[in-house]
């Protein structure tokens, strides 16, 4: 069958399974669909954007894409920053599968802790449904008024909680997918125990859309803090901030739930981007940490907790200086800060992002060195380093300085990526924490990944999507 006789065959089945308002072949309605925050994957097209209504629906739609050999890139909110969930470039235009319109809340169990939702729904939309009921899904993100949870599932996302709560591959009970052949399995499972057979879920969490398509999850719950203690913190250094840690989960324990870091780069960014932005302290510092402490019972001194821990960092010359936010609105200044430096370095052009991790006790060595290489190299490039410390991961970006604002070509930026990477994997890291793979990082898999990991993932590939038409060109 030629390529125009199988457009017009799969245009006409799916129509007839979504129906007219299911699907649009408009190019100008589809472009929004073919490139991500990144801003860094574009060059890619797609005839047609599909919208399935029902996980029965993606099936359907899959069945015919696997019979017609049709690749398909599935896609939730969009808000990736490794190119997964957008068309590549090279070889025949995939269709682009939508889930914005599987977003409801099948359930909420308050005794058991769990809710079922769709993958089309809003993260943001989920968090404010619990809080009604007292609950919360411990998944936090910048980006939770847009990102969906198929994505956040899809691409294992992470966040400042999962220090506490873990990344969200550790926050799932059960899926529902759709694989390559349209086959449902349906994984959604309560159980906090089941010991009967192969984890199956784990190999769809994290694996970006390329071994089958969640359409359903059934998400762990906590209840929703009662009391949260937040302080803005500078340190002397990264390691004493990393001493500071090491104290706060000995003598607050699992009431730790966030441990932020930004350099003084970060923070100046973060307040000329701010509107009416000032920095909390006197004078700027070079090392900040943003901290949380929350307990679900009101009678937790955690304000005593937190005051004690910081005094003895003072003492011991780690701290030095601290300012603990006196009500919601200063807390969530402190947070608004922190999460305005991905957008205020996006001010100076384009950006090269490294989301890296190691083991935490290397974590001020590879500042150390990764900045050595950055500016033994550039004096026109600037790297501002922030990010999870609680759990190694470090946001490492690369942008040029404010005075070369637009000036310093993406390739120069990139050039030193390798660099950077090999300073992180040679500490026992990853060149990939959170963000995942997609397109920008396929190269690291083949460079840093064993021949056996490779070999493994491929043959996994092969077994669920022997076509290759789920989201190809991404991960492997």
């Amino acid at each position: 069958m030629s390529r125009v006789s199988v457009a017009r065959s799969l245009l006409k089945r799916i129509e007839k399974i979504v129906g007219a308002s299911g699907y649009t072949a408009d190019p100008k309605e589809i472009e929004p669909y073919l490139s991500d925050a990144s801003d860094r994957c574009r060059g890619g097209q797609s005839p047609l954007v599909v919208r399935p209504a029902c996980t029965s629906e993606v099936a359907e739609v899959m069945r015919v894409c696997y019979e017609l050999r049709v690749a398909v890139v599935p896609q939730g909110g969009n808000t990736g920053l490794v190119g997964g969930g957008v068309p590549r470039p090279q070889g025949a235009p995939p269709i682009i599968l939508s889930l914005t319109r599987l977003k409801r809340i099948r359930a909420v169990d308050a005794i058991g802790l769990t809710t079922t939702v769709e993958a089309g729904c809003v993260l943001g939309h989920l968090q404010a449904q619990l809080e009604t009921r007292g609950l919360w899904f411990p998944l936090r993100l910048g980006a939770e008024g847009s990102c969906q949870i198929g994505g956040n599932l899809a691409t294992n996302a992470g966040g400042p909680a999962a220090l506490r709560y873990g990344n969200a591959r550790d926050l799932v009970l059960g899926l529902e997918v759709v694989l390559a052949s349209g086959e449902i399995w349906d994984g959604l499972r309560r159980l906090r125990k089941d010991n009967s057979g192969y984890d199956l879920k784990q190999l769809f969490l994290g694996s970006e859309g390329t071994l089958g398509i969640i359409t359903a999850a059934v998400l762990k719950l906590v209840a929703r803090p009662r009391q949260v203690q937040t302080a803005l913190v500078s340190v002397a250094t990264p390691a004493a901030a990393m001493e500071l840690l090491g104290r706060m989960t000995v003598l607050v324990g699992e009431h730790l739930t966030a441990f932020e870091y930004l350099d003084g780069t970060s923070m100046a960014l973060a307040i000329d981007y701010t509107p009416a932005g000032r920095n909390p302290f006197s004078k700027p510092h070079d090392h900040y940490l943003l901290l949380e402490l929350a307990a679900s019972r009101a009678g937790d001194d955690l304000g005593q907790c937190l005051e004690a821990v910081l005094s003895a960092g003072m003492q011991k010359g780690e701290v030095v200086d601290a300012v603990i936010a006196a009500s919601l609105e200063q807390a969530r200044a402190f947070w608004h800060l922190r999460e305005s430096v991905p957008l205020a370095q996006r001010r100076l052009g384009v950006v090269v992002k490294h989301d890296i991790s190691v083991p935490l006790e290397h974590i001020p060595t590879f500042l150390k060195q990764a900045k050595r290489l950055v500016f033994g190299s550039r004096v026109d490039i600037l790297a501002t380093a922030f990010g999870h410390f609680g759990d190694g991961n470090i946001h490492f970006n690369l942008s040029a300085t404010p005075r070369e604002r637009g000036r310093v070509p993406l390739a120069d930026l990139e050039r030193l990526s390798r660099g950077i990477y090999d300073i992180a994997v040679g500490m026992g890291g990853s060149f990939s924490a959170e963000h995942g793979v997609g397109r920008l990082r396929r190269e690291e898999v083949q460079h840093y990944k064993s021949p056996l990991e490779r070999r493994l993932m491929r043959d996994l590939k092969q077994v669920l999507d022997p076509f290759d038409i789920l989201n190809p060109g991404k991960v492997i």
